[in-house]
This record gives C-alpha cells, structure tokens and sequence, in this order.
C-alpha cells in the first residue's frame, strides 16, 4: 500500500507527541505535581498512530485506562489533556475526569474508562447509530489482553457480528494485565484466533510497526464501511514502563525481567519509523529530530497551560452529571 509522505510524518509527530507527553507526565508526576493514576502508553505508540491514521475525523474510538496515547493519536489536544492530569477546568473533563477519562466529541472521542472492557459496548453502540442512520462512519474500541477475557467484549463481538455492524475490536496486546501473563490466561495462542468464534476476520499485526498497524486498520474500515461487519485486530505490541505510576519496580522481577524489557526495546516503534522514512530516502535525519523537538516544545507550551488553569470550583461538583434543567415529560 502506498502511503503519502504527509501522512507518515503525521504520523511520526504523533508518535513523537505521545512519547514526550508520557515522559512528561512521568516527570510532574514524580515531583508531586498531581496525584491519582496514570497509566503510560510508551512502547505502545504505533498501535493507536497507526489505527487511528486509518480513520476520519468523524469516525469514532473509545478507549481504556492507558488512556493517553488514544486521544493524541486521533488529533487530540495535549494542553487540555495535560490540564485534565491536573485536574484543572481547562481539561478535557473540566478537572473531574482525570487520567482514564479523556473524551472529545468534536473528533470522535467518545471518552475511555478504567473499568476493563467497558467502553467496547460503547464503541458497538455509535456502530449501531451508524447503522440504523445509514451514516457511513465507523466505529473503533480499544481494549488489552486483559479485558479479552471479559464478558461485555465477548458479547459486543457477537452482537456487531450478527448485525454487521461498522465496529473494529482492536486489542493492544501488551503481554501483560498488571503483571499477569497473557500466556497465563488466554486459551488461545493469539487474541485474535478469537475472531472465528464470532464469523469476523481476525488480523495479528505487528504492533511496534505503525505502517502495518495503518495497513490492517485501513482494510477493516474499508470493510466495515462497505457493510460487511466487524474485524477483530491485535496489534502485538509491549509497554516499556510499569502498569502505572507508582506501581514501581517492586513486583518487576516477580513477572517480567530486564532482559525481555531491553529485548523489546530494541523494536522501539519510533526507531522502526524512523529507519524506514531515513532509508527510503522519505525524510532526512534533520527532518525527524525536527518534530521530536517540536513535539517537545509543545508538551511544555501544554505542561505550562495545565499548571496555570484554576481548579474547579466546590460548587461545580455536580455539573454534567444529568440534564439542566431535567427534561420534563
């Protein structure tokens, strides 16, 4: 599949934006500077960049707990992100959302959650809006190895398949659920054997590599908008850092050790992306270092407008939460 140049540099600084978002965020995190959970998504970037340059601005993604890379990876803002970590007003949830919830209808985030598999409903959902309407837009949940497991995926697959609804279930299957083995708990040998079950293609993708991630993302929206049903994606993929800030290293060795951590990290998806576009004659070496260093500037232009905004007033605890005024019948 050919590829315009535009859209793999887009895809670098997204990449790029995530990375430097999550190193970021590590950082005011370790200085006290917000408090609450956070998951990061580095090593994990080429599987939302490379999913979501498949997709329209009007198509629509829910995600989960390591919810960080999703929004950025559809176009969303780091500044209102960032600020939403902190738990200020100008956040993507007003400061009451924190980490795990980041939603942006304007381009089709739906929101994400941190309860496991239960924003996949969600996503099948806005695929049966789409349906019923005739609207031609698709519809994509993000979910882990983890939440293969549970029942509400289990039943979204077999209810968009029956009804061949716009929908694409992709797992980033990072091998671990906290630090429980996918080889541990899975019966199969592959999330995506899953798919026969269910009458749906299933694609094992490499998920450090961002064109492959953009390729098998692009056929099964292709799929999905011609009315042919779902597709079951697993980018194969790992996070470098622990399940979330504050875990630490303690449990490290009792689950995973430093030679599998450094043995990945030799397939870091920005190295990969990098070497492609410098060896193909795409993008020069200049040219790459360029956007890291805009996406960094950025993430401190966000970092700043985060630390500034005011926290949300007391009064405003309850707002959002239903209708005001209450529709009356």
């Amino acid at each position: 599949m050919e590829i315009d140049r535009d859209l793999l540099l887009l895809m670098l600084r997204r990449m790029w934006m995530i990375r430097n978002f999550e190193l970021k965020v590590m950082e005011v995190h370790s200085a006290g500077e917000f408090s609450g959970a956070a998951h990061p998504y580095i090593g994990e970037e080429a599987v939302a960049v490379g999913a979501c340059a498949a997709l329209e601005d009007t198509d629509y993604i829910t995600g989960n707990h390591r919810s960080h890379g999703h929004p950025i990876a559809k176009g969303g803002r780091v500044d209102k992100a960032m600020a939403e970590l902190y738990g200020r007003v100008d956040g993507y949830c007003k400061g009451k959302g924190g980490s795990m919830h980041l939603a942006d209808y304007s381009i089709g985030i739906l929101g994400e959650s941190g309860i496991l598999g239960s924003s996949v409903p969600v996503a099948v959902g806005a695929a049966l809006a789409a349906h019923i309407r005739g609207d031609k837009f698709v519809s994509m949940a993000f979910f882990g190895d983890g939440a293969s497991n549970q029942g509400a995926l289990h039943e979204s697959m077999n209810l968009a398949s029956i009804w061949k609804l716009p929908v694409i279930f992709l797992c980033e299957n990072n091998q671990y659920a906290v630090t429980t083995s996918y080889a541990e708990t899975v019966a199969v040998d592959h999330v995506s054997d899953r798919a026969s079950a269910y009458n749906m293609p299933g694609m094992l993708v490499d998920g450090q590599d961002v064109i492959a991630m953009y390729e098998a993302t692009a056929a099964a929206v292709a799929r999905a908008r011609a009315g042919e049903g779902p597709t079951l994606i697993e980018g194969l993929t790992y996070r470098f850092e622990e399940h979330s800030l504050g875990l630490g290293r303690v449990a490290r060795g009792a689950y995973r050790d430093e030679a599998e951590i450094a043995e990945w990290r030799k397939r870091d998806p920005l190295d990969i992306l990098e070497k492609t576009l410098t060896s193909q004659g795409i993008a020069t070496r200049e040219e790459c270092d360029a956007i890291n260093a805009e996406t960094v500037a950025e993430v401190e232009r966000a970092t700043d407008f985060a630390r500034n905004s005011p926290f949300p007033e007391p009064k405003a605890l309850f707002e959002d939460m239903w209708a005001n005024p209450i529709p009356q019948p």
